[in-house]
Parts: structure tokens; C-alpha cells; sequence
């Protein structure tokens, strides 16, 4: 990594194919290597804010983007939401960069830069930091977040009452998001009651997700990037067996566990999540360092 600069964010946006427009935010434009930061299913890029920031100071360049539905992104007009839609904005906000950056996927950012990395020439990364995801998923835990993005359709009558749902959802959070940290998660009706960011349309897909686990897995085996899994001890989408399946079907990948965490790794965790992902940015420039494919290493922190 470059020598730490002054920071200065930017905010700017990508075009879809089908012409619809991504926020796309930029920390440290000057900096090098560009990390790209996909967040997961209902979140926005505020889930990197920190993490952003810290990498930046260390000399990365941090971009992360709103997926389609999500945040300040568009909506889809039609209300329909595709995989392969998201795949590829993902890909042009990944072509958009000086240079192939280094990508950090959680969730859903994550499975779509495993297939992308798989199946799209040129290469459009350097390297794949997964978070907390892997080709197979545990259904329960997804079940368990796809209740809680459809538990509250009428929304809430003020920002302290989504504090209030927040908190319960993520009982091992010791401080709750404040106001500030809240409003960009909302977005406020026709009726004045408050609503999450996510297009609603979104929820429409969530079935289709399982029949790609053949694809993913095949992905899997066929990306030739350097990779590196977090994943979180107290997870409930990613578990030891699919862990171990993961790391059998690409054994190069190297492994991390962070034994605190849940599923929402960034957040839960995100001081030793940043510094995973500067070790392993900084071992890309060491080749000697790098693990041999049939030697797997997998850490707990």
C-alpha cells in the first residue's frame, strides 16, 4: 500500500446497462490499491463506512456502491430483480476503477464476486475478500434475515422506533446505531412513516437464491485469484460444513475466522475485520507469502 494521504471523499455514480444509476462513493481517490466494497442483501454501502476509512488512511483507495433497489441506487421500473443484474453492475462499477481492484464481498456481495470472478474474461478483480459467505449457505440464517426485511411493512412512526427493532434484530451489539447513523436507512413515505431504504420488489428474488449453489460451487473451483474467507464464529449462514466444503472445492482459499461474530462480520467485529484486510492486501505485493493451492490455511483470531 501507498503512503497514507490526506482523505477526501467523493460521491458519483455508474451506469447500469439497462441505464440505471448506482451511487457509487469513493474514499481517498488518489490512493492505491482500489478495494471495492459489495455490501449484502438489504444493506447499503454505510456498512463500510468505517472499515473504509481506516483502510484509507493506511493508503487505499475505497470505493463501495449502493446494489440496484438498495439505498441511493435506482429501483428497477418494472419492479422484477435478477441475479444476473446484479452481477453485472457489480462488474461495471468493478471496470470503472483505475485498475482491477481488490474486492470485499459480504453475503451477496460476496457470492456475486465469486461467480463474476469465475465466469467473467478479462479477470475483473486482483483478489476476493469474502465475508461470511460461501457456495452453500445455511437456510435458516438466511431465512432469519429475509423475516426480519418483511417484518415491518408499515414501517415506523419515527427513527427511534427502527432503533428500537435494530437493537432487538442485533442483540450482541453493545451500542445502538444512533439517529444520525439511522437516516441514511430510511426513507420516508407519502404517509410520514419511516421505511427501510430497500425496495420492497427485493424480496421477490430471495427463492431464486438457492438454485445457484451449483453454479457458485463450480465458480468456486475455477477462480484464480487470491481469496480470502471471513467468516464469523457465531454465524448462523455460514457453518464448519460449509466452511469445509468451500476450502475442499478451492483449497488455495485462505480462511479466517473470526470467533466473536455473527453473520454481520463488519459490524460486529470490524477492528480486527479491517486489520484481516490489510494483512491480506499487503500479501498480495509478497508472493512468497502467498499459500500454495492443496495447502489451505485457515486461522482463528
Amino acid at each position: 500500500m501507498v503512503n497514507p494521504v490526506e482523505n477526501t471523499d467523493r460521491l458519483s455514480s455508474v451506469l447500469a446497462a439497462d441505464g440505471l444509476k448506482l451511487a457509487v462513493e469513493t474514499v481517498h481517490p488518489a490512493g492505491n490499491p482500489t478495494l471495492l466494497f459489495a455490501h449484502g442483501f438489504g444493506q447499503t454501502r454505510g456498512a463500510w463506512t468505517t472499515t473504509a476509512a481506516a483502510l484509507a488512511a493506511q493508503g487505499c483507495r475505497c470505493v463501495s456502491f449502493d446494489q440496484r433497489g438498495h439505498g441511493d441506487s435506482g429501483r428497477n421500473r418494472d419492479g422484477g430483480y435478477h441475479i444476473e443484474q446484479f452481477a453485472d453492475d457489480l462488474v461495471r462499477v468493478a471496470r470503472a476503477q483505475p485498475q482491477p481492484p481488490v474486492l470485499v464481498g459480504a453475503s451477496m456481495g460476496g457470492l456475486l464476486g465469486m461467480a463474476t470472478a469465475a465466469e467473467v474474461s478479462p479477470r475483473p478483480y486482483r483478489a476476493l475478500v469474502l465475508v461470511d459467505i460461501t457456495p452453500r449457505w445455511e437456510a435458516e440464517g438466511v431465512a432469519r434475515i429475509v423475516t426480519f426485511m418483511k417484518a415491518y411493512p408499515d414501517g415506523f412512526a419515527d427513527i427511534a422506533e427502527a432503533a428500537e427493532r435494530i437493537a432487538a434484530y442485533l442483540p450482541q451489539r453493545r451500542e445502538r446505531k444512533s439517529s444520525e447513523q439511522l437516516r441514511p436507512l430510511l426513507r420516508e413515505g407519502a404517509d410520514g412513516r419511516l421505511r427501510w431504504h430497500w425496495d420492497p420488489m427485493l424480496l421477490d428474488m430471495v427463492h431464486e437464491s438457492e438454485r445457484h449453489q451449483p453454479r457458485l460451487l463450480a465458480a468456486a473451483a475455477n477462480i484464480d485469484v487470491p481469496v480470502l474467507l471471513l467468516s464469523g464464529g457465531r454465524s448462523d449462514v455460514v457453518s464448519r460444513a460449509t466452511v469445509e466444503e468451500f476450502l475442499q472445492v478451492a483449497p488455495g482459499v485462505q480462511h479466517v475466522e473470526l470467533p466473536h461474530a455473527t453473520h454481520m462480520v463488519a459490524g460486529d467485529a470490524n477492528d480486527a475485520f479491517t486489520r484481516e484486510i490489510a494483512r491480506f492486501v499487503q500479501s498480495l505485493d509478497q508472493p512468497v507469502a502467498r499459500q500454495a493451492a492443496g495447502n489451505p490455511q485457515v486461522v482463528m483470531r
